[in-house]
């Protein structure tokens, strides 16, 4: 089988896609596969590093407040339509399987003027632009959250699976990792990161989970700052001395899978990423949901995680750090509390989501 995949920007629509290629070719190492997008940095250093080809072609996000800027970006969808449709006709793909964004958009009408069969991958509660929009031209469209199928017009093509995640995050064993990164088995470890780009929000945190625990015997901090922030959050925490050994800050956790498994405590936004790769490694987390996404979405994602008991949320406002803290310190004290937080995480994790998509996959896309 001859496939592309397509999605993209951040690693919350690149790594599900990448997880079903993974799952396929696992199945038959014969199966042929290509990425197709825009060429950001982050597709740049993580689909190829994954060992897919790269095909990039253009497109642009939708901004329906500026007429100019809707037709200007129109006019470079159509390009990249044009564009992917060249591929296709010299790749031949039975299949274009998207995890949405506006990247994906030019190549899912390239996949449906060819004549692939299109399925797409909804990793949110709520449903990103570029899947509703082109819901029509699906086979299948697999649902990360049950939740999200009430804001398709039709579910007669749409089927529940589960957030795929890579299949790095199966099979580790926490002090083996924590041994790899120099870390303590007896330590408290917390995480804390904000994405591939940061946030404000989870920086204010990740600074003030740092200098909470920096330089305590029996704790460990990571803190991923996103790579928009770390210039300026690093220059300013050596302009004031600020540097401790068990304080790790780097501006993007590329082992994802590794550090999950040796952290006790992780602090995050909950995009569906987040929640997915969360529960796969079974580890208790604090939820800060995003106030600036559509329909609350990652309040719903983290809701499904707390009600079984996996996770706590904090809602942002002004006091979010303190909060923040108060649960770290409530679960150092009462450390049993973290280990069943994990085994309920665990209990709700996307176990088989690829099996899912390609079971189905196969079954139906030559019909």
């Amino acid at each position: 089988m001859k496939i592309v995949l397509t999605g993209g920007i951040t690693g919350g629509h690149i790594y599900p896609a990448l997880a079903i290629g993974d799952k396929f070719r696992e199945m038959n190492p014969d199966n042929e596969i290509i990425y197709i997008a825009s060429g950001k940095q982050l597709e740049r250093s993580i689909i190829p590093g994954a060992g897919y080809k790269l095909y990039e072609v253009e497109s642009e996000p939708f901004d329906r407040s500026d007429y100019v800027k809707l037709v200007k970006t129109a006019f470079r969808t159509l390009r990249g339509r044009r564009q992917a449709l060249k591929i296709m006709k010299k790749f031949k793909p039975d299949v274009v399987i998207s995890t949405g964004s506006y990247v994906s958009v030019p190549v899912v009408m390239a996949g449906h003027s060819y004549g692939a069969s299109i399925y797409m991958h909804e990793q949110n509660g709520y449903p990103g632009v570029s899947n509703r929009a082109f819901a029509g031209y699906a086979k299948k469209i697999f649902l990360g959250f049950e939740g999200a199928r009430q804001y398709f017009k039709d579910d007669s093509n749409i089927m529940y699976a589960g957030n795929p995640v890579r299949k790095d995050f199966y099979g580790r064993n926490r002090n083996d990792d924590r041994r790899e990164l120099g870390i303590s088995e007896d330590d408290l470890v917390i995480m804390v990161f904000g994405g591939s780009l940061g946030s404000e929000t989870t920086n204010d945190i990740g600074e003030a989970v740092a200098r909470t625990y920096g330089g305590k015997q029996g704790y460990t901090v990571i803190w991923g700052t996103g790579k928009n922030y770390y210039d300026e959050i690093s220059n300013r925490l050596q302009r004031e001395g600020f540097g401790y050994d068990n304080v790790r800050i780097s501006p993007y956790i590329d082992n994802m899978p590794q550090m999950l498994s040796a952290v006790d405590i992780s602090i995050s936004r909950s995009g569906a990423l987040s929640t997915a790769e969360t529960t796969m490694a079974g580890r208790a987390a604090i939820f800060i949901p995003s106030p600036n996404v559509t329909a609350d979405h990652q309040y719903y994602n983290a809701k499904a995680v707390a009600d079984e008991g996996g996770a706590l949320i904090v809602r942002e406002d002004g006091n979010t750090e303190q909060k923040v803290l108060g649960l770290i310190e409530e679960l150092d004290t009462d450390r049993s509390i973290i280990r069943n937080m994990e085994r309920a995480s665990l209990s709700i994790a996307p176990l088989d989501a690829a099996d899912i998509i390609y079971k189905t996959i196969m079954e139906t896309y030559s019909k």
